[in-house]
């Protein structure tokens, strides 16, 4: 949440926007990071540790003019937790790696939708190591999502077994998948934790600066001249990553996460859609069915949260003299 500016000379005057405008720059946002996993897919040969570079350093550029548009750059480099930072970018840049080594590896669709495991995997992570007090339902919601994980990975796990190097690269790019969302999960811990005392912007800028000199760390492992197509693909992929990010961090101002987080299942539809039209993908019949699972317990997960937010909203106003 960003912090208002002591004078309006100092900052344009904020947009006292509603809850359906924070919804709309939510599904905007959504269409921004598919259109930059899509153009991440396009660049095909390219490897994962590139598209981190790529993907977190030209997305600098929009966030980085964003803050200076609204006066705040200085502000966001001010942090207190430097090393708190670097952990986090760590973590991120490894799960986004992850991501994008599946994304070359998968169909579209598949790769996102396994990625839907990270919300369930907070809460087991959160009532392991963080002792949070979790219920049967959402035991339930999370058990019953993680099924559907399953069942989307059983068909590329068992291609293991097939003797084909083209199975073996895709149920490579599954565990991919899966292992990102788990290091995802860890990643969106660290981002909670640091929101206690860092502002946001410092939390966006922060990640993009050290990851894109972590990812540095991976040319060793073999990165290639892109093409000037591929390049363009590159560049264009980092912007709308820099913009979903501006466009996603924003809509928490104007609505409860609670109402905005289930748009983010819109990336479903969208990359069905894409991964067809561009890539000639047609979903498996698995891979919709738990595709469809993962999304409602997710949904479900994030309902149940806003429910009990209301009645420990009610309790408090009930006790409060």
């Amino acid at each position: 949440m960003t912090t208002p500016a002591p004078a309006a000379q100092t900052s344009p005057a904020p947009f006292r926007g509603g809850p359906l405008y924070g919804i709309t720059l939510k599904v905007v946002s959504v269409v921004f990071f598919v259109i930059m996993a899509t153009l991440l897919k396009a660049t095909e040969s390219v490897p994962a540790g590139q598209l981190v570079f790529f993907r977190c350093f030209f997305a600098i550029l929009p966030v980085a003019g964003w803050l200076l548009w609204r006066r705040q750059l200085r502000q966001a480099l001010h942090t207190r937790r430097p090393m708190g930072h670097v952990i986090r970018a760590m973590v991120g840049a490894t799960s986004m790696g992850l991501g994008f080594f599946a994304l070359t590896r998968l169909p579209l669709p598949e790769a996102t939708a396994i990625g839907y495991a990270s919300p369930l995997l907070i809460v087991v992570f959160s009532a392991i190591l963080l002792k949070e007090r979790v219920h049967v339902f959402r035991w339930t919601a999370v058990v019953v999502g993680l099924i559907g994980v399953v069942i989307i990975l059983w068909p590329r796990l068992t291609l293991f077994t097939s003797g084909q190097p083209l199975g073996d690269r895709e149920a490579i790019g599954a565990v991919a998948a899966f292992g990102g969302a788990i290091v995802t999960a860890f990643a969106l811990m660290q981002v909670r934790n640091l929101t206690r005392t860092e502002r946001t912007e410092a939390i966006v800028i922060y990640f993009f600066i050290i990851a894109s000199i972590l990812s540095l760390f991976t040319i060793p492992f073999g990165w290639v001249m892109p093409t000037p197509e591929q390049a363009m693909l590159l560049v264009g992929a980092g912007f709308a990553g820099g913009v979903g990010q501006l466009l996603m961090t924003s809509s928490y101002r104007y609505a409860d996460m609670s109402v905005i987080a289930p748009f983010e299942y819109v990336s479903l539809l969208l990359t069905l859609v894409l991964g067809f039209v561009v890539f000639g993908d047609v979903p498996s019949l698995a891979m919709v069915f738990g595709a469809l699972i993962i999304v409602g317990s997710g949904i479900a997960v994030i309902l149940r949260e806003h429910y009990l937010g209301l009645d420990r909203r009610k309790a408090r106003e009930a006790n409060t003299p």
